[in-house]
């Protein structure tokens, strides 16, 4: 397929870079050209605007914000107006519900198809083709670009024919990793000012009560307070967490927990976290009890 690619930081990167391995003609886009160029030895085409990367029959959008996708997707020359009747827009992106309701009915009125297809899955992930790709849309579009998902994760969960839906899961699963992370952090504090080693302690919790990979991850990072370099940035963490916040909002869905995360992330943030990996709150217990 011949497919548009715009966003290339940490994930959109990896991602790309498996399009390309999977055989797929390329054109990416990217504000900071050097990140385009690092492509170009592994087959990709630099597209000058934006527009030269809708020339295909899909373009993927995986972007920070609601404001760069908007961006992109409304600006002059963007998605919108550039992209071919019948092609599709995959916006990855960790975006509101409210925003990729907008463009499905946007795109729809162009012509064209519209999946939301967010994914579960850090850098090494994407780089890995080990993410895991949540696809909502019209069904004879999503089933058009499911090679473009193969390319790029381990499996793909359709969910819905209603694009947005796709996005309230994306969130609903970064508030429960913000939980998690919330929740290690807290109790690494516990037995850590107890005397007791950390990693240890880890190894016991995910070798008995809590097995998934998300507990390992964040918890590695948190014994280790190994903050730097983000994976997924503190200001990113913040953000869903407000996304998820308003989802509930409009679907009249009290979550206190999602508040509380607001408020650790608004914590990290005022005393000079932007440049920390998100599983930094979990170190915030540790200061609050005046560990070292």
């Amino acid at each position: 397929m011949q497919i548009g690619f715009v966003g290339l930081g940490q994930m959109g990167s990896g991602m790309a870079a498996n399009l390309l391995r999977a055989g797929h003609g390329i054109t990416v886009y990217n504000r900071t050209r050097a990140k385009a160029e690092a492509l170009r030895s592994q087959g990709a085409k630099i597209a000058e605007r934006l527009a030269d990367a809708c020339d295909g029959s899909a373009v993927i959008t995986m972007l920070a914000d609601d404001t760069a996708v908007e961006n992109a997707v409304y600006g002059d020359g963007g998605i919108l107006s550039s992209l071919g009747k019948g092609a599709t827009h995959i916006s990855s992106s960790t975006i509101s519900v409210e925003l990729s309701k907008r463009l499905a009915a946007d795109h729809a009125r162009a012509g064209q198809h519209y999946v939301a297809a967010p994914v579960f899955g850090r850098p090494e992930a994407a780089a890995a083709a080990k993410l895991f790709v949540v696809a909502a849309g019209p069904t004879n579009a999503v089933q058009s670009v499911a090679p473009i998902f193969d390319a790029m994760g381990q499996k793909t969960f359709t969910v819905s024919e209603t694009a947005e839906l796709a996005n309230v899961v994306k969130l609903s699963g970064n508030f429960l990793i913000a939980s998690v992370i919330e929740s290690l952090g807290e109790a690494m504090a516990l037995v850590g000012k107890a005397g007791i080693d950390k990693h240890q302690y880890l190894e016991i919790l995910t070798s008995t009560l809590f097995g998934a990979p998300v507990y390992k991850t964040y918890g590695d990072l948190i014994a280790a307070a190994k903050f730097e370099p983000p994976g997924f940035a503190a200001p990113l963490g913040l953000k869903d967490v407000r996304l998820t916040l308003a989802a509930g909002d409009d679907l009249r869905v009290p979550l206190p927990l999602a508040s509380l995360l607001r408020d650790r992330f608004l914590t990290l943030l005022a005393n000079g976290g932007d440049n920390l990996d998100w599983s930094a709150i979990g170190g915030l217990a540790a200061k609050d009890a005046g560990a070292k």
